[in-house]
């Protein structure tokens, strides 16, 4: 099985950390996997992408068009993606940051209120991981158990004692994630 990833954001939201974290839990799994970010002035607060494939098998190529996952995190990430998700594919996106919600009615719409509920935990750094875990309630392209491995490999040493918090944001975003369509 082949699943085909963009996620999408404003610089500074754990864009790219999301889809670097997702390809190394693909791996943790023996995965084939690619993790192409678009990153530069997106960084000082425009919008950031990344695309990540995780795949059973060999990847012909990293280019895609159209995308079977979108995450969006902002009202341009929305307006950019939704017309590039394929028929019958999945949204997700977070509350906080959309003002026209999403439109088609030939996908799969998801909502996460992740800011809010990293603001609840007091912790604005977890809310690329409550994302995370929304996308693994709804495609598990890799288990929890690949992800917290993933952590351990991608995370520098001096921030593994974050690792439980980031699980437990993960365990909050498969909780709160909801389908609106």
């Amino acid at each position: 099985m082949k699943t085909e990833i963009i996620i999408s954001g404003f610089g500074g939201q754990g864009v790219l950390s999301m889809g670097k974290i997702l390809a190394y839990s693909g791996l943790m799994e023996e995965k084939e996997v690619t993790w192409m970010p678009a990153y530069g002035p997106e960084q000082r607060g425009g919008t950031a992408n990344v695309t990540v494939i995780v795949s059973d098998e060999r990847i012909s190529s990293p280019i895609l068009s159209k995308y079977d996952v979108a995450i969006v995190l902002n009202q341009p990430s929305l307006d950019k993606f939704q017309p590039k998700i394929k028929p019958g594919g999945i949204l997700i996106y977070d509350g906080n940051g959309i003002v026209n919600p999403p439109s088609r009615t030939d996908i799969q719409v998801y909502r996460i209120d992740a800011m809010e509920q990293a603001a609840e935990m007091k912790n604005a750094k977890v809310f690329n991981m409550i994302v995370l875990g929304g996308l693994l309630k709804v495609c598990p392209v890799v288990s929890t158990d690949g992800l917290q491995k993933a952590l351990y490999k991608s995370l520098p040493e001096r921030h593994h004692h974050m690792i439980p918090l980031n699980m437990q944001a993960v365990d909050m975003g498969m909780k709160l994630i909801t389908k609106q369509r």
